[in-house]
């Protein structure tokens, strides 16, 4: 098809085709490349009477403000929830996890850790020990006791075991019992077992419960800098008193504690990581019995790899959409913006550029025959030549070749003038040539 014909029906064979394709081409960037993140997640979080499912519900309203579903899946503890994460494919989107199961883990090797990413450290989790009578003061003094450390499996009982390996206590020498919480706390009000050992926050129900159950004691460990010096992912804090309430405890307390990591899957859309951080400041930043007012959520000392997209909303909290819109308009308006918008602004440049170069060549198909007619005029009134009947037959035969050349040439409506006014040219240059026939 010649460029007078596109010029032509430009708005059909050009326009039309470059609107078409710029659709195309960012439905496809869209789709592939930068796909809609989901709007509902799984978070797998612990027993029912511990505080990783009261995070979940409070991360629950604030996502659902924003437009996203949270599920909240219940487990036997922090090693199932990384199990659930690392399960392919994952069977939860996000998990509460204690620490002492990544990098800082004595069995740090042999976990698998690529595929998990810490959001935040959110909480602080103590290592609660009860017993009735005398508070215990050593781990050595649980040998023959009947102890109750939640199912096996749990974080409360691998990390007592791991305790309890480095204390030479045999594991063996244990009578464990799966119970936990406010059933360990009514066994152990019963005399059915002598001791409660739970790795949970302070605010926990089952915590609450023990402290203020009458009888029961709070252990009070010695060496705890020794142990938390052997174990990184420990930390020796003090629990002041009256800070669980009147009496709660009696005394300042030296405990040990462990970070609780928010995880998420590597491959979490990098918009969900991002919202989930904002969720956790959001729902993490007060005061605790043993933190102050914004020290968590953080990354501080992480078991796990910190998702880059948790250390930007931190740093400088969500982008504008984000901070402003719910979590899928606020997507849709990024990808206008990051997309669109690119693919408008060249398409609506090729859609100015495309006919304004067919219009171009055009017009240098006219300017080509105007520069030989500039040419046969030069010959024919330069001074220095004389003109005979061979030249004038020669310029003849060159202007009715031109003349048959710009009949079959063809120009769009607007670029007609062109046409007309350049066979006026031709036929003033011929009546010049009769002029010389005429001499």
């Amino acid at each position: 098809m010649n460029t007078a014909a596109l010029y032509k029906h430009r708005w059909t064979l050009i326009r039309m085709p470059l609107v078409l394709f710029a659709i195309a081409l960012a439905s496809a960037v869209w789709w592939w490349w930068n796909p809609m993140p989901p709007t509902r997640l799984t978070i797998s979080t612990g027993l029912a009477d511990g505080a990783y499912p009261l995070h979940a519900s409070r991360y629950a309203e604030a996502l659902d403000r924003r437009g996203i579903q949270l599920d909240i899946q219940l487990s036997a503890g922090s090693p199932q929830n990384l199990e659930r994460l690392q399960a392919h494919p994952a069977t939860a989107d996000l998990a509460l996890v204690q620490g002492g199961f990544g990098w800082s883990s004595a069995v740090g090797p042999d976990v698998p850790k690529e595929p998990v990413q810490t959001l935040a450290n959110v909480d602080i989790e103590a290592l609660w020990l009860f017993s009735q009578g005398a508070p215990l003061t050593t781990l050595e003094q649980l040998g023959g006791l009947r102890v109750a450390a939640g199912p096996e499996g749990s974080g409360h009982r691998n990390l007592l075991r791991r305790l309890l390996v480095q204390d030479r206590v045999p594991p063996e020498d244990i009578h464990w019992s799966e119970l936990s919480g406010l059933p360990a706390r009514d066994a152990l009000l019963r005399h059915e077992v002598d001791a409660v050992f739970m790795v949970a926050a302070p605010r926990a129900p089952g915590v609450e419960a023990l402290l203020a159950a009458p009888g029961v004691h709070l252990a009070t460990l010695q060496g705890t800098g020794a142990i938390a010096e052997r174990n990184k992912y420990l930390e020796n804090r003090l629990l002041p008193q009256d800070a669980m309430g009147s009496n709660l405890p009696s005394a300042d307390t030296s405990m040990l504690t462990t970070p609780t990591h928010l995880l998420a899957r590597e491959d979490l859309h990098p918009a969900l990581k991002r919202v989930v951080t904002a969720v956790a400041l959001e729902v993490h930043g007060q005061s605790g019995p043993f933190h102050r007012a914004g020290e968590f959520p953080s990354l501080h000392a992480s078991d796990f790899p910190s998702a880059p997209e948790s250390r930007r909303v931190m740093l400088r909290g969500l982008n504008l959409f984000e901070r402003h819109l719910p979590f899928w308009w606020a997507q849709v308006a990024e990808r206008l913006l990051l997309i669109g918008l690119p693919v408008l602004l060249v398409t609506a440049l090729l859609l100015l550029l495309v006919p304004a170069w067919l219009r171009w060549r055009l017009e240098g198909h006219v300017m080509r025959w105007y520069g030989e007619l500039r040419f046969i005029e030069d010959d024919l009134s330069s001074q220095n030549l004389d003109v005979g009947g061979m030249e004038l037959s020669h310029i003849h035969n060159r202007l009715r070749r031109m003349e048959a050349a710009v009949a079959t040439l063809q120009l769009p409506e607007e670029l007609a003038q062109h046409w007309f006014t350049l066979r006026q040219h031709i036929e003033f240059v011929r009546s010049r040539i009769l002029e010389y026939r005429g001499r």
